[in-house]
């Protein structure tokens, strides 16, 4: 078998044998494909597509390039969420938590924030202590123990996907559903639960930009979940403004601890209760999600949930003291307002404004190796819907960098804010399911 005569092949239009994956695979992963034969089959897949057998194929063939954790010493159903990603996605540390209060098993390995997005693990460590790098004996445990673990990725899970993501991102072949849903579902399928919820974004603040393109990734993503017999659903979800009022890691904790209270914004609240009666479902613990909303919601009014973070966080070794008195989280050295110069409704706010202003705040990473500021982050007083008068604060920014760094930022942000003369509906947060 020739890597040649497989990327002639795709480029004809032709559906690829699984063995020819396969061999596609191993030859990336162990460095026997070069580099340029890799991007040639890459660009043609771009073109020509993959359909559901070569896709799955492709997500098996990457699933199994490294590490498949066994999570079968996991009494029960093990349940994961997973989110393309989003400015003020603190969700996991609401849901895990929140659904673990039922007694399910919550296994779920996550990421780092990158450039306008947040990742949970770098919220999780603005909790003192916490850590994300757990054995896989300790994870199992723990999630035994507690019901609940949220860590790092072992850096054996799945070597093709950095190997072709690497590419990817330099060789202008990053937008193709079938490489986006492979990459997710190969890592995700790896990890081990016996359940995956998918919230899949679309906006100005995600990688999908339109509805109609969010619900092909979804589908195509359900899809390669039922074929390998796992229970995968979706949600789509908006990103055309920041989710919740809070951006930045300590600021979004506090605000995940918030929701856990009751305490929450709107559409943080209604996502995580609408995503924890969905993830009992699959779970079995109800046979209708709808069924499910009131003892949802009772979790949260009893502080049963609450309590599973302090949990989790105190079992990773965090000071969960933080938990039950989120005035101890540090506060950035200077506090900026941002006030609105003219009146109206909020139409839109640009999701990636605000993220990449966090970013330049000190509250994210333009690359991996970054330090990041804890403290630092913006809090929105305003949402689409929301009436301004002029001189009202539309956000609250967090930073220790310097006036002189900050000042354009500010500016930065007003302008993120886009607003009418008409009245504004309030969106909603959740605008298709796919199972």
């Amino acid at each position: 078998m020739r890597m040649y005569d497989i990327i002639l092949k795709k480029r004809d239009g032709f559906a690829l044998t699984e063995e020819e994956i396969k061999f596609f695979i191993k030859g990336v992963t162990d460095g026997t494909i070069p580099d340029y034969q890799t991007s040639s089959l890459l660009m043609a897949i771009v073109w020509r597509g993959m359909n559901k057998e070569e896709t799955a194929a492709l997500t098996l063939a990457m699933m199994h390039s490294g590490d498949v954790i066994d999570l079968s010493a996991i009494k029960g159903v093990k349940v994961d969420k997973h989110s393309t990603g989003g400015v003020g996605d603190k969700t996991s540390l609401v849901l895990g938590p929140l659904v673990a209060s039922f007694g399910v098993k919550v296994a779920k390995m996550s990421g780092r924030g990158l450039g306008h997005t947040g990742g949970t693990l770098d919220k999780l460590e603005s909790i003192p202590g916490t850590c994300i790098d757990i054995p896989n004996d300790d994870f199992i445990r723990q999630v035994n123990e507690v019901g609940c673990a949220i860590i790092g990725q072992t850096g054996h899970l799945v070597p093709a996907d950095k190997k072709l993501y690497a590419l990817r991102d330099v060789t202008a072949t990053v937008e193709a559903i079938p490489l986006i849903a492979s990459s997710i579902m190969s890592k995700k399928l790896a990890s081990g639960s016996d359940t995956i919820l998918l919230d899949v974004k679309f906006g100005s603040g995600a990688f999908m930009k339109t509805l109609k393109d969010a619900q092909e990734l979804a589908r195509a993503m359900v899809d390669i979940g039922k074929s390998l017999n796992r229970d995968t659903r979706a949600i789509l979800t908006d990103m055309d403004q920041p989710l919740g009022l809070a951006v930045g890691n300590a600021l979004e904790v506090k605000e995940a601890i918030a929701t856990l209270k009751g305490e929450g914004p709107r559409d943080l609240s209604e996502l995580c209760i609408e995503a924890a009666c969905i993830m009992l479902e699959q779970a079995g613990v109800v046979k209708k999600a709808q069924d499910a909303r009131k003892e949802v919601e009772n979790k949260i009014k009893s502080g049963a949930a609450l309590q599973k973070l302090v949990d989790m966080v105190k079992a990773q070794g965090g000071d969960e003291s933080y938990i039950t008195n989120p005035e101890k989280f540090a506060i950035s050295q200077n506090v900026f307002e941002v006030l609105a110069t003219s009146e109206g409704y909020v139409e839109h706010i640009d999701s990636m404004a605000i993220g990449i202003s966090s970013m330049k705040l000190g509250g994210g990473r333009e690359t991996y190796e970054d330090e990041i500021d804890m403290s630092a982050g913006i809090v929105l007083n305003k949402k689409v819907g929301d009436k301004v008068k002029v001189g009202e604060r539309l956000a609250l920014v967090y930073t220790n960098k310097a006036d002189e760094v900050s000042t354009p930022i500010l500016v930065d942000i007003h302008h993120a804010f886009k607003l009418s003369d008409k009245h504004i509906d309030v969106p909603p947060i959740i605008h298709d399911y796919i199972k």
